[in-house]
């Protein structure tokens, strides 16, 4: 009976995803349909777009359980950094610049922006390469906390999981492209929010209440030998805990597949409304995520972590739940992987298409081969973030699972500051834009690397030294553009312009000044 209550959920689940692909359809005819949803997406589906791209199966299960474990409740500092820094803030400073700019240079992808806002072709080739160097590792990542669930919950074989999951996902996108993941975005950005309350509530009630929870975790000594430090308000490490912060909150300001939202949103309104909904997802999501991790240690009798590392700690957590609990986790889990396999595949293949066959490789394509093409490197990309999960969980492999580690840390910080300060200031050069690019790929590729040991101690962590290159990067960039040759100026005016047109709006979206008599 449990087993097939799993089942019917499961088969429920995926119906309504392919359904969704095949009524959006109609969406998907041209670039910008299948893209950017016609840039005609409402609030709702934008912020929940946002927000399931951001939190994937690797925070659930990975994150959540190795950062809970290491600073127990003080973990939920990486949540609320990434509901006020990584989706408020982002949404107050990026969404109109970003939705109006883009428009008005009429890109279509991260790579496209650059090319156009710094008239450089070679920009842009250079940031669709390390968008495909590090989105495609970053993509087979999203299977790895899933063995344990299905295992745990259905005994069913992590290659089969896989490819269910693969295909599923696969024929959505084709099918619908940006509208379509939107809207399944948004069904399972509900099973989160509901999934997470669910399980979070479930387990404080299996240790008496939370009030007792917290009782247990302050005698914990664990590495620390303290006992009281993983219930405390910053928890055994602080400094390290501020590198997870930045990493995860700071890094979707320079993701391409998040960044990617804002070009697609339909008006002023739906910006103001996208930010409040989108920081309340991840209030409830990442901040559940992490305060749920951090009550790991409690079931320390149950976790190995030599034997199998952090991604055990949450799936040892959720073991004992009843059989409909556990599905809905099976399915929350489901859902945060899809949505962001969704995101990813479809930035990937755009990035590729619009940005490096179109016009170098191919150099006439009308819009209908352009879709048919990105509708191919869906695919694609699809069969070889399969390949590579497959190749990780059934081998020794292991320079795949530490390159998903510097995935973020490389593209945010390559990109994050030149996107930023090309939103905002009219000095910004070319120049800089390829110090960050260079500097943040490389630093990033030498944490995996023998040189490795060269580096400070603090900065051998991806986690700190992803950080560490946003950072960088938001001083290189304008230290470089002012000892490097400025735009022209015509140039300049002509881009910013966007910014200057008047626009006429009725009184319920925008006040205005009233002469007052």
């Amino acid at each position: 009976m449990d087993l097939a209550i799993k089942i019917v959920l499961l088969a429920v689940f995926f119906g309504v995803m392919i359904g969704i692909g095949l009524y959006c359809r109609r969406h998907a005819t041209d670039v910008s349909g299948f893209v950017l949803g016609g840039r005609s997406v409402g609030p709702w589906l934008t912020a929940f777009a946002y927000g399931t791209s951001y939190f994937s199966a690797v925070v659930f299960v990975g994150y959540a359980g190795q950062f809970g474990w290491k600073y127990g409740v003080a973990a939920t500092w990486a949540g609320l950094g990434n509901a006020f820094l990584g989706s408020l803030l982002a949404w107050a400073v990026l969404g109109r610049r970003t939705r109006v700019m883009t428009q008005h240079l009429d890109s279509a992808t991260m790579p496209e922006f650059f090319g156009k806002r710094f008239d450089s072709r070679a920009l842009k080739l250079c940031a669709s390469v390390i968008i495909f160097i590090f989105l495609i590792p970053y993509t087979a990542s999203l299977y790895n906390g899933l063995s344990r669930l299905f295992g745990m919950a259905f005994a069913i074989d992590y290659s089969v999981c896989v490819v269910v999951m693969a295909i599923l996902t696969g024929v959505y996108v084709i099918a619908g492209g940006y509208m379509a993941t939107a809207i399944n975005d948004f069904i399972q950005g509900i099973i989160m929010l509901a999934g997470i309350a669910a399980v979070i509530g479930a387990v404080l009630h299996t240790q008496g209440g939370f009030l007792a929870a917290l009782e247990k975790l302050a005698r914990v000594q664990g590495d620390s030998g303290v006992p009281g430090v993983y219930a405390s308000f910053f928890g055994p490490d602080p400094v390290n805990l501020l590198g997870v912060v930045l990493l995860t909150s700071l890094g979707t300001w320079g993701l391409p597949q998040m960044v990617q939202k804002f070009y697609a949103i339909k008006s002023e309104a739906a910006i103001s409304k996208g930010t409040v909904i989108s920081t309340v997802f991840a209030l409830v999501v990442a901040g559940g995520c992490y305060f749920l991790g951090g009550f790991g240690r409690l079931y320390a009798d149950r976790i190995d972590i030599q034997a199998n590392g952090y991604d055990s700690i949450i799936p040892a957590m959720l073991s004992g739940l009843p059989a409909i609990l556990i599905a809905v986790v099976v399915i929350l889990v489901l859902s945060a992987s899809m949505s962001t396999l969704s995101s990813l595949v479809l930035a990937s293949s755009s990035t590729l298409t619009l940005d490096f066959i179109k016009g170098n490789i191919i150099k006439d394509m009308d819009e209908k081969r352009q879709v048919r093409w990105m509708r191919g490197l869906v695919v694609v990309f699809i069969a070889i973030s399969v390949v590579l999960a497959l190749i990780q969980y059934k081998s020794s492999v292991t320079f795949i699972a530490q390159l998903m580690g510097v995935s973020w840390g490389a593209l945010a910080g390559s990109f994050l500051a030149p996107f930023l300060y090309g939103l905002y200031w009219k000095r910004t050069t070319k120049a800089a834009c390829w110090v960050s690019f260079v500097f943040s790929a490389v630093f990033m590729l030498a944490v995996i690397s023998p040189l490795k040991t060269a580096l400070p101690p603090l900065l051998q962590s991806p986690i700190n030294a992803g950080a560490f290159c946003m950072i960088a990067g938001l001083v290189i960039v304008p230290a470089v553009s002012l000892f490097t040759r400025a735009p022209g100026e015509k140039r300049l005016e002509e881009i910013f312009s966007c910014y200057e047109r008047r626009v006429t709006v009725t009184v319920k979206d925008s006040i205005g000044e009233q002469n007052s008599h």
